[in-house]
């Protein structure tokens, strides 16, 4: 376990990472948390006083890592760019569990289950995130079949999603 304290950083023009809010977590106190890790893990633990588990350090080179701190994440610390924060961070080895009804669908076809376990699990929890991120048990059904037969193709998260957004502009033409 790691303490620390640490102010609130943005990225300026940095490809994907542009416009970050991040934590800094530099090569010495990563090399605590997990030694000789140069890929991304996650962690769990507290920032101020907002508990935080299944967050991933991003690996920026040379040992050094970052902790993403999303919009949610910033308005529930109360907290933007440049301000000082306590960081308390553990490795999080918690086993990610794939939902019943999604395993359940997957049993039903075993193509799309092969696919979706090879997939790393980062991977797995973009798809299990999407599905639980709907707001009706109609749309969870819609993005479960639509998750399955994406996975039977083949395709990974982003791949159905590009797929569907081009399905979409094609309707609508």
């Amino acid at each position: 376990m790691i303490r620390f304290m640490a102010t609130l950083e943005r990225f300026g023009q940095l490809g994907e990472k542009t416009g970050w809010t991040y934590i800094a977590i530099p090569p010495a106190m990563a090399d605590d948390l997990k030694p000789g890790c140069r890929t991304s893990f996650r962690v769990q633990g507290r920032i101020d006083a907002m508990d935080i588990k299944g967050v991933a350090l991003v690996p920026m080179g040379e040992g050094a890592f970052i902790l993403a701190v999303n919009g949610t994440m910033r308005k529930q610390l109360k907290k933007e760019k440049g301000a000082t924060v306590q960081v308390v961070l553990e490795i999080d080895d918690t086993a990610f569990e794939t939902p019943s009804d999604i395993a359940e669908c997957l049993a039903d076809e075993p193509a799309a289950a092969a696919h979706y376990e090879s997939l790393p699990q980062g991977h797995r929890r973009y798809f299990v995130r999407w599905v639980e991120s709907a707001k009706t048990d109609p749309t969870r059904a819609k993005r479960i079949a639509q998750m399955v037969n994406a996975l039977a193709k083949g395709q990974g998260y982003s791949e159905m999603i590009r797929a569907a957004k081009a399905n979409k502009e094609k309707e609508g033409l």
